[in-house]
């Protein structure tokens, strides 16, 4: 953990910083100015201000949009915002899982063992849903940090709770995603068929249909 972290967080316990920087998160995207104030119930040039400091701290990114209309008077780019592609965290004392998870996925390769990691997970992934038995698995998978949104029928998550290890082995963990995604489902009482790899750029690389047959 760094003073950095500490600092970039803090800002997010204003809520009018919180509520643009999660209009910014939920939108998937470049987010513009006037739709993250008006998803915060503030205006444009508060909007602004908060929106700014947050890409200072690090949290968010801007940029521009090219306007729709071409050539003389089509005005200028407008600055859109989207969430930041670093992370931050906080563990008091500090504390280094990641380390140590990129080590047992080194050791899960090494041995071959992927079969067994996938039955793990799947395991793991039962227990946690049979102890939300009941639950609508929008919420369990939201209060995981998947961010769970529906698109075209389907169930999509927009954050991979497990970037960092998906960045260095890919293979392995996505495939022990999904077995845990199954598992949850099962753990729920739902079809665990339902959860299949559907990779998109910046998201998770697994996706729910809303049935089976879907």
């Amino acid at each position: 953990m760094s003073t950095d972290d500490l600092d970039a967080l803090a800002l997010l316990n204003d809520p009018v910083r919180r509520s643009l920087y999660e209009a910014v998160a939920a939108g998937g995207g470049d987010v513009g100015r006037g739709e993250a104030a008006e998803a915060a119930g503030v205006s444009r040039t508060l909007a602004g201000h908060h929106l700014d400091k947050l890409v200072e701290a690090g949290l968010l990114e801007s940029g521009f949009r090219a306007p729709a209309k071409k050539g003389p008077g089509s005005g200028r780019p407008a600055k859109v915002y989207r969430r930041s592609r670093g992370e931050r965290s906080v563990s008091l004392p500090p504390r280094d899982y990641v380390t140590l998870a990129s080590v047992l996925a080194d050791v899960v390769d090494l041995l071959g063992a992927e079969e067994q990691a996938e039955k793990a997970a799947r395991g793991a992934g039962e227990r946690i849903g049979a102890r939300h038995a009941g639950e609508p698995v929008e919420r369990v998978l939201g209060e995981r940090g998947y961010e769970p949104y529906e698109e075209d029928g389907l169930l999509r998550l927009r954050n991979c709770p497990f970037h960092v290890l998906a960045t260095d082995q890919p293979l392995l963990v996505c495939s022990m995603n999904l077995a845990l995604c199954q598992g949850l489902l099962r753990g729920l009482g739902e079809d665990p068929a339902r959860a299949r790899l559907d990779a998109r750029p910046g998201e998770c690389c697994v996706a729910l249909s809303k049935t089976n047959e879907d």
